[in-house]
């Protein structure tokens, strides 16, 4: 019988999880154990404290975003006027309230965030900027690149090796 890993810890059997949902969430625990050579219980358990540690963060579904209409993307450079260990809490805590801004970073550059705004077209992008992203605390200006093509986008996490697993 495999010995359970400490919390943080990922064996051989974690990554098989992980990778088996990663290529589908919507997989039932006992096609999941079935998949990584388990009984139904441990998996159970592995499964449950890999979500309880955060390795898995949760499930979701993969969205058509054209026949959503919200295939329009953008990405903001922001450039704040107070980099600041609280103007940057400020910032964070305030765009993480903006629906449109898909992701967002921070980055080491002549600007300070990169976000990635999604919505149904330019228009909607004008409102969102002015109103929204310019509007956050310490935002001193901006600039906007408009995607014309995804030619490759994530759709499923990508697992990395046990060779690139960092300790």
């Amino acid at each position: 019988m495999a010995k359970v890993p400490e919390k943080d810890e990922m064996d051989s059997f974690d990554r098989k999880i992980v990778a088996a949902l990663a290529a589908d969430g919507r997989m039932s625990v006992t096609d999941l154990a079935r998949t990584v050579g388990l009984s139904k219980t441990p998996c159970q358990v592995r499964l449950r404290r890999l979500i309880d540690n955060g390795a898995i963060r949760g499930f979701t579904a993969i969205l058509d975003h054209a026949r959503l209409g919200l295939d329009h993307v953008a990405f903001a450079e922001v450039k704040l006027s107070d980099t600041r260990e609280k103007a940057l809490d400020e910032f964070n805590a305030a765009v993480r309230r903006i629906p449109e801004v898909e992701e967002c970073y921070m980055i080491a550059s002549s600007f300070d965030y990169l976000l990635k705004v999604r919505t149904a077209n330019i228009r909607r992008y004008r409102e969102v900027l002015g109103e929204k992203i310019s509007s956050l605390p310490h935002v001193a200006s901006t600039s906007t690149f408009v995607a014309m093509d995804a030619i490759k986008e994530a759709t499923r996490p990508r697992v990395p090796r046990e060779s690139q697993i960092t300790p």
